[in-house]
């Protein structure tokens, strides 16, 4: 049951105006929702938050002129801390979920979905802080739900059951390198990395790259 009946408010950037406003549409039918805001791209939502209040959660594209997605997460994280980040782009790429994972993602929506999919992340974000859909696994994902919104310093508890290599392979994870590309610069052979990479993948109770990176952010091994 929904134990939080403030009204949420919504922001809206994206460039496309039919897929935008017909998307607006569709929340402003969901209990808890309004959409209180839209912008085209990132300058328009900086230029309109001087005379609206700030929303509770900003539904963000990538791909956006004059200022894009990853330019308005950065200003987004520096200047409205509060505000939850939805990405809500057609880009489906590893490298697009951890560069904006690292500017302070709380999810992620393909632009089609289904309606249902939608109210189901603004549901978890309102209400656990983070949207996982299938980027992490389960178990995962319960454990960042959990707390995502406090600082935590679980590092002393979890780093130590990975090894150096491990730790350096995570770091470089979160970077915009191929796995080719990493393993080169550890100096190890690509199967090796693929190693590293499923190992990793069975000792953190994640699934893909994603999973990796956000954990690697949670756990301070990386800063972002």
């Amino acid at each position: 049951m929904n134990t939080n009946s403030a009204m949420q408010k919504i922001a809206m950037i994206d460039d496309h105006n039919l897929l935008r406003s017909g998307l607006a549409n569709i929340i402003n039918e969901f209990n808890g929702f309004e959409v209180t805001l839209q912008a085209v791209n990132g300058r328009d939502f900086i230029e309109k938050m001087q005379t609206h209040e700030p929303p509770d959660i900003v539904l963000l594209d990538i791909n956006m002129t004059v200022m894009n997605g990853y330019e308005t997460a950065a200003w987004i994280r520096e200047n409205l801390p509060q505000v939850k980040i939805l990405v809500l782009s057609m880009l489906d790429t590893d490298y697009a979920f951890i560069r904006m994972l690292k500017l302070g993602a709380r999810g992620f929506m393909i632009k089609d979905s289904h309606p249902d999919q939608f109210y189901r992340a603004l549901v978890e974000i309102r209400d656990n802080g983070i949207y996982m859909n299938e980027i992490l696994s389960p178990k995962m994902a319960h454990r960042l739900n959990k707390d995502y919104s406090q600082t935590i310093d679980a590092a002393p508890n979890l780093i130590p059951r990975l090894s150096d290599k491990e730790i350096e392979f995570l770091k470089l994870v979160c970077s915009e390198m191929t796995y080719r590309e990493i393993a080169m610069e550890m100096g190890i052979s690509h199967r090796t990395a693929d190693g590293y990479r499923d190992t990793l993948f069975n000792k953190l109770g994640v699934c893909t790259r994603v999973g990796l990176v956000l954990y690697s952010i949670k756990n301070g091994i990386v800063m972002v």
